[in-house]
């Protein structure tokens, strides 16, 4: 007895028809999406290197976008096409296995995770790369809750007190302030002076982990002058929501007034970066040129 009933070579084209004004229609959609949209609704890149991150990140939703439509288009399909009908006794015939179907089912799977491996490990090697000499290198020191930044070559440095989250107007002017020129290669020199923190500015569409001991480093090249936030990413302790800083991308001459007004003020030498309160795990040196200076 027919279990259901088989489509004509027209319905078959009409499906088609429809699959393929579907894409169409898909493709008109995403084309016509708003910026933020077409960037996966990440922040707005500040670096040269946010175009590759975005890429990544939609190009991910689009391959998910289409398997979770095939899938669920064939969940629909079976629902409908195999539902039982009045006419229906008994059971349906009962299949063992499918030696295609399986094959398929596993072939495409590895291979849908291999492409995708593949473009993450590119693109995560791609920035992660240090092997660049920077034109400018800091050293970011992550403390229960605040932060400091050493700027290494022009030997001087930036201390950072927690935030007053009080509801008071001035909070965010308290914040340290981590300056860097524009369109300029940026080394950060990630350590820890306690436990684990997270060094993120969300416009720079990338993060690293700050881990006691241990020296964790990436570059940007920032080509966007503004006035961005930064924030700890790692849940690092009580008051986590309050180790916020501010990152200000100027130009050359403005980066070079900013270092020169810290020196004037008396902030030259290195601040510690190592660990300072208590041994969590053995520490090695932090593996930068600095000077060991003042201390906050």
């Amino acid at each position: 007895m027919r279990r259901h009933n088989d489509s004509s070579r027209g319905t078959k084209r009409s499906r088609l028809l429809t699959g393929g004004l579907g894409l169409a229609v898909l493709t008109t959609l995403v084309s016509g999406c708003s910026e933020a949209a077409q960037r996966g609704f990440l922040p707005q890149g500040a670096t040269v290197s946010t175009e590759r991150i975005e890429n990544l990140w939609v190009w991910s939703w689009i391959a998910a976008l289409v398997v979770g439509c095939i899938v669920w288009g064939l969940t629909i399909y079976c629902m409908v096409a195999f539902r039982r009908k009045k006419s229906d006794t008994g059971y349906p015939a009962q299949l063992r296995y499918n030696v295609p179907v399986e094959i398929f089912y596993t072939v495409v799977p590895i291979l849908m995770v291999g492409v995708l491996f593949y473009y993450t490990a590119r693109d995560e090697a791609a920035l992660l790369d240090t092997s660049e000499k920077p034109d400018v290198t800091v050293n970011v020191v992550g403390k229960q809750w605040s932060w400091d930044f050493n700027y290494v070559e022009a030997n001087t440095y930036e201390a950072g007190k927690q935030a007053a989250l009080d509801g008071k107007p001035g909070a965010e002017a308290a914040l340290p302030t981590l300056v860097l020129p524009v369109d300029k290669r940026v080394e950060f020199v990630l350590t820890s002076r306690d436990v684990i923190h997270s060094f993120w500015v969300p416009a720079f569409q990338q993060k690293l982990d700050m881990i006691p001991g241990r020296v964790n480093k990436f570059q940007v090249v920032p080509d966007r002058i503004g006035d961005y936030k930064g924030k700890c990413a790692e849940l690092c302790g009580a008051y986590h929501s309050e180790m916020l800083f501010n990152v200000k991308v100027v130009s050359q001459a403005d980066y070079d007034k900013h270092i020169a007004d810290l020196k004037a003020s008396g902030r030259t030498g290195q601040l510690p970066n190592g660990l300072n309160r208590e041994k969590l795990e053995p520490t090695e040196q932090a593996k930068i040129p600095t000077t060991q200076g003042s201390s906050n």
